[in-house]
């Protein structure tokens, strides 16, 4: 077995459910090229009793083209060709019946099962008949079905209000990697980098392990983005349509959405979307925006403006990869080099700036981890004040508010004098502005290198920076 970087948590309780001694029906979702089925085939891939894979955009002819190969490769003759996903089901229980044991797990696995649902495929009735009729009632039984169309499987799988109601034993939403994960997996690649380029490589490619298993040691992160992005046959030029498409039955307004959010870095309202979108605001948009956020495309977070409701927070856009695409990819179809001709620009580095500041948002856990707060309760926000918004505020137990100053650097950070003024002014409008007399302002520091000695950094109690952020927790 190859090397499971990362996913210790899934591994985990994979391995407890399959080793149960009841029936086990697993769903595993997530989005494209998040992991899902590596982490299955490397696990348990050489005990299955029976497994096939949907066929993205494939016809009814041809998904029964792939199981009548897989029951071949299995061993196994259907008395008729099915015709159906019931007569399919009936078939694959005769092989299974066979293979069940007193005291060995019976492992079978679906892969890319959305796929398999074309119109009228009763696909989703047959499962559950499946499941209710036999396999639920065998012990040693262990279903695993696993889809990159996160809203499919969420929907007619995991919250079914059909035959399957209920019946999912155990649900996993394997995520990207955190920024530790994606450089431990790079290292493992013989990728040998400086810790900035392994940081850069996330703005591009998120912690998405098929994304970042293209890249190649031998040459800069540079060369390497210009070879999969803005050379003519790309791979990851390619990628954006092949994505949404695989994910989304309708993928047009989902990109329209995810559009509007690459414009906006620090994020929008579900009000200021539907405005943009020229659409109401209604179940729809909200069925979408929550498509994208099981999807990991999107994260939700409050933000404190009298405005503003809790329940109608921020959404930002988290994606790396898509927003990446969408700033440059679509912008510059004509240089083969534009990275590497671009990398000191003005729109990099304010690219960098911004990016940054999403890698701090998403990890939360490390953060709290520096300033010694990973074991208390800790809620963190957004604030929009009259004339600035503070992106990233952790209210604490303890009764202190650290008000967060993300800055992108290739060395250490200065503070001058004009931004320590800035920064304490900031502090003292918002607890004005949110009438938190009663908490300790404090503000900190979270950047690439640390802060550089200098008059105005002795001031920040608590600094945060790159090294802190590659923690695993």
């Amino acid at each position: 077995m190859a090397e499971i970087i990362g996913r210790e948590t899934e591994t985990e309780l994979l391995k407890q459910y399959i080793n149960s001694s009841k029936s086990e029906f697993i769903a595993v979702f997530g989005r494209r090229r998040v992991g899902k089925t590596y982490l299955i085939d490397q696990l348990f891939g050489n005990n299955f009793a029976f497994s096939f894979t949907g066929i993205i955009d494939g016809k009814k002819n041809v998904q029964f083209a792939a199981l009548k190969d897989a029951f071949d490769y299995y061993g196994y003759t259907p008395q008729k060709s099915p015709q159906n996903w019931m007569d399919a089901f009936s078939e694959i229980r005769k092989l299974l019946q066979a293979k069940i044991t007193d005291n060995q797990p019976c492992i079978m696995f679906i892969d890319e099962l959305p796929c398999l649902d074309y119109k009228g495929s009763a696909l989703v009735e047959a499962l559950g008949y499946f499941w209710n009729s036999w396999a639920s009632k065998q012990d040693n039984f262990k279903l695993i079905v696993c889809g990159s169309a996160t809203s499919w499987m969420i929907k007619n799988i995991i919250d079914s209000k059909g035959g399957l109601h209920n019946r999912i034993t155990h649900e996993i939403h394997l995520h990207p990697f955190c920024l530790g994960e994606a450089k431990k997996f790079l290292v493992a690649q013989d990728i040998i980098w400086d810790d900035l380029s392994y940081l850069q490589a996330y703005m591009v490619l998120g912690g998405i392990p098929y994304y970042l298993g293209l890249l190649n040691g031998k040459y800069s992160l540079a060369q390497n983005i210009d070879t999969l992005f803005f050379s003519l046959d790309g791979e990851l030029r390619r990628e954006f349509t092949r994505l949404f498409k695989t994910l989304f039955s309708s993928p047009d307004s989902y990109i329209d959405i995810i559009k509007i959010l690459a414009k906006n870095s620090s994020g929008m309202t579900r009000d200021e979307i539907s405005k943009q979108l020229g659409s109401k605001d209604n179940g729809h948009l909200s069925d979408k925006l929550d498509d994208l956020l099981n999807c990991d495309f999107l994260r939700f977070y409050n933000v404190k403006n009298a405005k503003i409701s809790a329940k109608n927070g921020i959404y930002q856009l988290t994606d790396f990869y898509t927003a990446f695409y969408l700033r440059f990819v679509t912008k510059n179809s004509v240089d083969p080099h534009f990275f590497t001709n671009h990398l000191m620009s003005s729109e990099i580095n304010s690219w960098l700036g911004l990016c940054f500041e999403k890698i701090a948002m998403a990890h939360i856990n490390q953060i709290k981890r520096k300033l010694h707060i990973d074991y208390m309760s800790c809620e963190y926000y957004s604030c929009r004040l009259p004339d600035a918004q503070i992106d990233l505020i952790l209210e604490r137990a303890d009764r202190i508010i650290n008000i967060c100053e993300i800055k992108y650097s290739a060395s250490k950070y200065l503070i001058t004098k004009s931004e320590y003024e800035k920064v304490m002014h900031r502090a003292e409008a918002f607890q004005l502005y949110t009438k938190s007399d009663k908490f300790a302002i404090q503000p900190i520091f979270i950047t690439t290198k640390g802060l550089a000695d200098g008059v105005y950094s002795k001031s920040i109690r608590f600094d945060v920076t790159l090294d802190d952020l590659f923690e695993i927790v």
